[in-house]
């Protein structure tokens, strides 16, 4: 996975707080896949992938992963940001990095795969052409 800056075409910047670190004084692990998930939501949200209508479709994490680099820490800016990986059928992986302030190379780099599915059975579904394309948006 890049660790180079230039290859995640949206970002958002994101505070630490005291409360991220642990007793080791970086930021605790956990901490890490709370700003993915808070940064790939704020895409989304943005981009018009999520709905809160109870019949709309829903996007499930089905596997997570991260690589720390090197550790960050409370006061550090953090700026995430947010890259397509891979588009399938139904589903698709989100390509995640982490940059302490106007680094240009990732601090830490992780991923989210996420499947489309019915709201009412979670079952599947395919990805429509307006996913498709909000998707390949952010891809590289």
């Amino acid at each position: 996975m890049s660790r180079a800056r230039s290859d995640y075409p949206w970002t958002i910047d994101m505070p630490t707080r005291w409360a991220d670190n642990d007793q080791y004084g970086h930021l605790n692990n956990a901490t890490y896949f709370s700003l993915f998930d808070t940064a790939l939501t704020h895409w989304q949200m943005g981009a018009g992938l999520l709905s809160d209508a109870p019949d709309a479709p829903r996007f499930l994490v089905v596997e997570n992963g991260c690589t720390y680099h090197e550790e960050l820490a409370f006061p550090d800016l953090i700026v995430a940001g947010v890259k397509c990986g891979h588009v399938g059928r139904s589903s698709f992986r989100l390509d995640l990095a982490l940059f302490r302030g106007e680094a240009t190379e990732a601090a830490t780099t992780g991923f989210f795969a996420q499947v489309q599915v019915d709201a009412g059975t979670h079952k599947p579904l395919a990805l429509d052409d307006r996913a498709r394309t909000i998707l390949q948006e952010i891809s590289r």
